[in-house]
């Protein structure tokens, strides 16, 4: 096959199929929905503006991660790397002053279900996919120096061989697998709490009721009664989180559960990262209940491990969430 003397719609044609999967390629890479939104038209772009060099010994896929990987690591050279509150700093104390938000762009973004690349996957392969992308993973990833992260995805992820690996990275065997071993011992960490439950799994139905009846009518000792005792509890860009049933108890007994509170918070279900997830709703002063952001749940092992807000109202149009509630 021959890309030189194509037309561009044509082009544009035979790249679009490759679009959902190299989205979310590039959101591991980045972090961010937005960042990989844009990282996939510019690896389209490049890859038009120099489609001359496609040749017929290697697919368009693998050629279309090559453009992809490399410029995810061009606009990672003036990026921070983004994180969870677990991975910026030491869990807090309930007791202790909250702090105040981190509003640079340092944060990673939740990633709607709807995006993802599943197509005719079965369902063995839909539980590799959403480890895969599920938040605590891309976390992970991000611990990791860009080059290892992508040596990581390329090979854990996608199956490539590390021939393969070193070509794209114009580096050598020896050294891609140098980096391959230095990121599984970085990543191995934050793999060891086992497979998270599926949204779909219909034994979860009567917790996640009861998870949604606890916010909605606040109750504390509910809410509590669902987590594991080691549950953790953040809500991003306030940098601090919470580890344990007790310090998790306190926190939202002061501030989110605090005075009549009955009536405060709406969820909506919704799915981000092949996980449990909820759009989150305040009421509001004039009526009505306005987004607060997205919430993405863990349930591990049938108790919550982990919930995470993502407080970002902005976030909910990418979910098909409205910006209000009557």
């Amino acid at each position: 096959m021959t890309l030189i003397h194509i037309s561009q719609q044509s082009f544009g044609s035979l790249v679009e199929q490759y679009e959902r999967e190299l989205r979310v390629h590039c959101y591991r890479m980045l972090g961010t929905l937005h960042d990989a939104e844009d990282m996939v038209q510019e690896t389209f772009l490049r890859a038009w503006k120099r489609r001359e060099t496609f040749t017929e010994n290697i697919s368009l896929r693998a050629w279309l991660y090559k453009i992809a990987t490399n410029a995810c690591l061009d606009a990672l050279k003036k990026q921070r790397r983004r994180v969870i509150p677990v991975t910026l700093g030491d869990s807090a104390s309930a007791d202790a002053p909250i702090p105040p938000s981190v509003t640079d762009p340092i944060w990673l973004d939740p990633y709607p279900d709807e995006l993802l690349p599943f197509g005719d996957a079965t369902p063995e392969q839909q539980v590799i996919a959403r480890e895969h992308i599920r938040i605590a993973f891309v976390a992970a990833l991000h611990v990791l120096p860009p080059r290892q992260r992508a040596v990581f995805l390329l090979s854990d992820v996608l199956d490539w061989h590390l021939s393969e690996i070193a070509a794209l990275l114009e580096t050598t065997v020896s050294a891609v697998k140098s980096a391959l071993h230095r990121a599984r011992v970085s990543i191995e960490a934050y793999r060891a709490e086992g497979m998270t439950a599926s949204p779909d799994d219909p034994t979860l139905q009567k917790k996640l009721d009861a998870y949604v009846c606890a916010w909605e009518s606040a109750d504390v000792d509910g809410l509590i009664a669902l987590l594991r005792d080691d549950a953790t509890f953040s809500m991003p860009p306030i940098p601090s989180w919470y580890r344990g049933v007790d310090e998790i108890r306190r926190l939202v007994a002061k501030t989110i559960f605090s005075g009549a509170a009955a009536g405060r918070w709406r969820l909506i279900p919704t799915r981000a990262n092949g996980q449990i997830a909820f759009g989150l709703y305040r009421a509001a002063d004039t009526g009505g209940y306005a987004a607060y952001g997205i919430q993405v749940v863990t349930v591990t092992g049938g108790a919550i491990t982990d919930i995470l807000t993502f407080r970002v109202p902005a976030l909910m149009p990418h979910f098909n969430l409205p910006a209000s509630l009557g």
